[in-house]
């Protein structure tokens, strides 16, 4: 049926400019402006304090210090370590002379910044994964944990802090390998001349169970407690004492993959949505794209994994949050996710290190304790939660 457009909306058409994309609209530009100011009052509370106490003033300072931002090369070795900052510098000519940073800034930009910046980064992916596991399965009840892959990751990073400690800096390749092979299985157990979005989420509640217990058995084959410790953050996720090296891990894996495929898949995700009959009457081989797809969320999933570890329910309740609040469509819900979930990732990780301080709890704990009362309140207020 074609339908016309009212006076109303042909003046908001008429009076936007040709250049400014149709999908970019107030609801979408809100939610950005509001997760980066979240994003922005986070860091500077994170930043503010610890066992080195500064004012807010200071750690704006800190933050903002020209004598950082007005120097690529200090940057580069901030972000990309020494080797890559002193290749650029080579081939650029910039110049590597060392700088004298004030005691402020250099506690700011090497302990407390770069934990900022991880934060972000793991919504940033989480959040997306998330979205597009809802998409594949048609499931709003969808995440990396539901589906298998956070348990994957999981059980591989375990096993290389546990029995592989020597490659341990290979955790985002193990983490990936991990997630993929997880949601293998869940796909070999849910195919039967096809699969279908209620099978896919059984195989994962399936697969996540088997996998959880094989992660707790792995605390039985660790003799050092500090082991154990670091196992049990990984399973609950946690943010502390991470630094740039983290940063370097995840940080490749956000820019090159999941931030340009998840948004260049936003239509494929779109006719997904229509239903599987609907998607092959457009010519759409659905269970490739699916798989495609899949492989996308699994990527961004266990890049967060590798440096976060198990973080749950972020991947769940932010698609949620956006979906409210800017619509369906998938551009524009792809694109707000790489903003609200940095701002629930890093403010979460503000009361986890802040609210029994000095004892700082898993940021994982943080955002169950958000996303559980969360769901209860979609639960009371949805009589029909699940299928999208």
């Amino acid at each position: 049926m074609i339908t016309v457009a009212s006076d109303t909306q042909k003046t908001e058409l008429t009076s936007a400019p040709r250049w400014w994309p149709a999908w970019l609209d107030g609801s979408l530009l809100t939610l950005a402006v509001g997760s980066c100011l979240v994003v922005l009052c986070s860091t500077l509370v994170q930043v503010s304090f610890g066992a080195f106490t500064m004012s807010i003033q200071q750690a704006w300072r800190a933050v903002f210090d020209p004598i950082v931002w007005s120097n690529p090369y200090v940057l580069l070795q901030f972000f990309f370590g020494e080797g890559v900052a002193t290749t650029v510098a080579n081939l650029t000519g910039l110049s590597t002379a060392s700088v004298d940073l004030s005691k402020e800034t250099l506690i700011v930009w090497n302990i407390r910044l770069p934990r900022v910046v991880v934060g972000a980064l793991v919504g940033m992916n989480l959040a997306v994964s998330g979205a597009i596991f809802q998409a594949v399965t048609r499931n709003e009840l969808a995440s990396p944990y539901i589906l298998g892959v956070s348990s994957g990751a999981g059980l591989a990073i375990l096993l290389t802090l546990v029995v592989f400690t020597g490659f341990s800096t290979f955790l985002p390749v193990f983490a990936a390998l991990g997630g993929t092979t997880a949601f293998l299985v869940v796909y070999a157990i849910a195919w039967k001349n096809g699969t279908s979005p209620v099978r896919l989420v059984l195989a994962g509640v399936i697969v996540s169970t088997i996998f959880g217990s094989l992660q707790t058995a792995m605390y039985l084959l660790a003799s050092d407690i500090s082991v154990v410790q670091s196992a049990i953050a990984w399973t609950t996720g946690s943010l502390t004492g991470t630094d740039w090296e983290q940063v370097r891990m995840i940080l490749p894996w956000t820019l090159f993959a999941t931030i340009p495929l998840s948004i260049v898949a936003s239509r494929q995700l779109n006719v997904l949505l229509l239903g599987e009959k609907t998607a092959k009457a457009l010519g759409m081989s659905v269970e490739r794209v699916r798989f495609a797809l899949s492989g996308v969320a699994i990527l961004a999933a266990s890049a967060a994994i590798s440096v976060a570890g198990i973080v749950g329910f972020v991947g769940l309740i932010v698609p949620h949050v956006v979906r409210n609040i800017v619509g369906s469509d998938y551009k524009r819900l792809v694109v707000g996710c790489l903003f609200a979930g940095p701002a629930l990732m890093v403010a979460a990780d503000v009361g986890a290190r802040l609210a029994l301080s000095p004892t700082q709890i898993p940021v994982g704990i943080v955002t169950g304790l958000v996303g559980g009362p969360y769901f209860l309140y979609l639960m009371r207020k949805k009589e029909r939660l699940g299928e999208l």
